[in-house]
């Protein structure tokens, strides 16, 4: 079965706040479905807080669950979008709807960034409709990680995972 980026197809990550749409041609497909895909990425643009991870996306939920790593390969967080998939002929492209959950190595949950997804309404950004359909994700989001979901969430990306190397260079 052929999942929804192969043949060439490019994967494109749409901001409303600032507006861009970036082509992600840096990212590998690892998987794909037809309800998810699997990518490894590193950041677009050097960071020190940043440096690469793995993204798996819920196709049918809207829904972007992405883990974090540092330069040395240590996990900083988990990071969960709420976005809407636009598949177009060139390729599927991944709207952010702004609100975020982060999900911290001790499994504290963090809700971010809804005062944007109040000012992309209010600038006419999002539709009523997609304010709601935003707010009705992560409320699934939340409950599911809430229910423990968080292993069954990343589950998808755990074979691609790169362990970081000993320094003793050796296998046991």
């Amino acid at each position: 079965m052929q999942g929804p980026l192969d043949g060439g197809l490019t994967l494109y990550r749409k901001r409303l706040i600032p507006e861009e749409i970036v082509p992600l041609k840096g990212d590998e497909l690892l998987y794909a479905a037809e309800d998810r895909l699997v990518t490894r990425w590193r950041a677009i643009h050097k960071r020190s807080d940043l440096d690469h991870g793995l993204s798996v996306y819920y196709l049918n939920e809207g829904w972007k669950v992405s883990r974090f790593y540092l330069a040395d390969g240590s996990l900083k967080y988990t990071y969960c979008d709420i976005v809407r998939f636009d598949r177009e002929a060139s390729g599927l492209i991944v709207a952010d709807l702004l609100a975020d959950v982060t999900i911290d190595r001790e499994g504290r949950i963090e809700i971010l960034d809804l005062d944007e997804l109040a000012q992309a309404f209010d600038r006419g950004l999002i539709s009523k409709a997609e304010l709601i359909q935003a707010l009705k994700q992560l409320n699934a989001l939340l409950n599911r990680l809430y229910a423990g979901g968080l292993q069954e969430l990343e589950a998808p990306m755990l074979a691609f995972i790169e362990e970081p190397q000993s320094s003793l260079g050796g296998t046991t």
